[in-house]
């Protein structure tokens, strides 16, 4: 991170926010088109961590915008 901003994903942060909004973007795909939920597939039996990977998501969506925004505010 230089000048404590993760310019367009590339820290560790902004790569990780990159991969969340990968994931949640191809859940909600399937959802769509075949009323398929992958992440409830895979981590159901573990409604505790489906929710705090619902959460990542939407956080990493929010973090994404801001620097979207910072960015665009130059």
């Amino acid at each position: 991170m230089k000048g404590g901003t993760c310019p367009s994903g590339h820290c560790a942060v902004g790569k990780t926010a990159v991969l969340l909004l990968i994931v949640g973007g191809l859940n909600w795909g399937l959802v769509g088109a075949f009323d398929y939920n992958l992440v409830n597939a895979i981590f159901g039996s573990v409604p505790v961590v489906e929710q705090v990977l619902y959460i990542l998501v939407g956080l990493a969506a929010l973090w994404k915008l801001f620097f979207l925004c910072k960015k665009c505010m130059k």
